[in-house]
């Protein structure tokens, strides 16, 4: 384990207090969610639009023949809306047998993260899609995603 950053572990030191996660940035923001619920990433696919559906829901895909819910992470949690670049792509989540695709500004990398480690986040910041964070360095917070949450409609 790194003597810099505690809350990082090695590939090779897996204690069960750890769990691995992906992370992604939306709106300069570094988001973590947990690779039990990622099943793949995904660029450059044709999304169709749907009618009367909140405007953080851009459409649908089809993923090989199954069809696949898209939410753009920036409008859920409230952001403004942003032209897609090359960088920008859709991890599929599976939530309690549920699959969804969000879309990220980017994806990072996946990291091991002591769950002993995670704080809350403060009751004021009315950020219900985010459920704790940690400091990874002393420039760097990386928010953890309640994908629960993501399957919840707000109207």
């Amino acid at each position: 384990m790194s003597t810099e950053n505690t809350a990082i572990d090695s590939i090779t030191d897996f204690p069960a207090s750890t769990e691995r996660f992906l992370t992604f940035m939306s709106d300069g923001l570094t988001i973590g969610v947990s690779t039990n619920y990622v099943t793949e990433i995904i660029t450059n696919h044709a999304i169709t639009m749907i009618p009367l559906v909140p405007d953080y829901v851009k459409g649908i895909i089809n993923l090989r023949g199954q069809i696949i819910p898209i939410i753009d992470i920036r409008l859920r949690m409230g952001k403004a809306s942003i032209d897609y670049t090359n960088t920008t792509c859709i991890i599929v989540l599976n939530i309690n047998d549920t699959n969804l695709g969000i879309i990220v500004d980017s994806v990072q990398q996946v990291i091991d993260i002591d769950k002993a480690q995670i704080s809350p986040v403060p009751t004021e910041s009315h950020q219900e899609l985010i459920n704790g964070m940690i400091s990874l360095n002393e420039h760097s917070v990386l928010l953890f995603l309640d994908q629960e949450q993501l399957t919840e409609p707000v109207f």
